[in-house]
């Protein structure tokens, strides 16, 4: 598990995860709001590299989210979002998770940004699995 801490711009923090990942396969990848944008754009560019993704709240609607052109990804790909969230919009975030990605699980939870009520009931060792 690599859990760290990212500062400045889009692309500062993409080179230090391509960095961070280097050399690394079969990954799980979970990241929230900005660590899921950033989460996604690895998947994206490294889909061979990545296994499934657990994705809390992403903000995929940023501008710095470049999707798929050709395809959907096909790996298992899990979002939880809290119908509150007053930072991402739900909505937004769902219908572009749509259109990129095939195996998706989209839950809607009563829970804000943060997911506070939420994060901490996740079955996490069953998230956490690779089917």
């Amino acid at each position: 598990m690599i859990i760290e801490d990212y500062t400045g711009d889009f692309a500062t923090r993409m080179r230090k995860l391509d960095g961070l990942l280097s050399g690394k396969n079969d990954l799980i990848l979970v990241g929230s709001s900005y660590g899921g944008l950033m989460a996604t754009q690895y998947a994206i560019d490294n889909e061979n590299k990545v296994k499934k993704m657990i994705l809390l709240a992403p903000a995929l609607n940023l501008p710095e989210f470049k999707p798929p052109v050709h395809t959907k990804l096909p790996l298992p790909v899990i979002i939880y979002h809290g119908t509150d969230d007053d930072v991402v919009n739900p909505q937004i975030v769902k219908k572009i998770a749509l259109q990129c990605f095939s195996n998706l699980q989209h839950h809607l939870v009563d829970d804000d940004h943060s997911l506070r009520k939420t994060f901490p009931v996740l079955d996490w060792k069953n998230l956490l699995l690779i089917d």
